[in-house]
């Protein structure tokens, strides 16, 4: 059974930066897909960037130049580099993971096509 713990939410000011992790286990070898999610306060949750295991990436236009997904495969590790923070950012971040993804497939952002969740670790911008 596959667990992800996220990390690294904080409060920052307007600007700043976060790095998110989400550590993965019990994942067996194969093609994966793996994202982030993010649910605001009163708000949808929402695709924020993907990640498959050949390095695709896909990104939401409201993060796109700001934010960078990466994989450490040796650690298990997916991260969320955000940078440049809004107060819009503000929200529940979430880890999620496929690991039945085919290879080859372009990364998705929507919710449904992701099997495993994380318990979010939130992130607060201040302006």
């Amino acid at each position: 059974q596959v667990q992800l713990v996220e990390s690294g939410g904080d409060s920052v000011q307007a600007g700043g930066s976060l790095r998110l992790s989400c550590a993965a286990s019990g994942y067996t070898s194969g093609s994966y897909l793996m994202g982030w999610f993010r649910q605001g306060p009163g708000k949808e949750r929402e695709g924020v960037a993907s990640i498959n295991s050949d390095g695709w990436t896909n990104y939401a236009e409201s993060v796109k130049g700001r934010f960078t997904i990466s994989r450490d495969n040796a650690k298990n590790t997916l991260y969320l580099q955000m940078s440049s923070l809004i107060p819009e950012d503000t929200a529940m971040y979430y880890c999620a993971s496929n690991r039945a993804w085919s290879a080859g497939r372009v990364p998705s952002l929507s919710q449904w096509a992701f099997l495993d969740w994380g318990q979010g670790t939130q992130v607060t911008v201040s302006s």
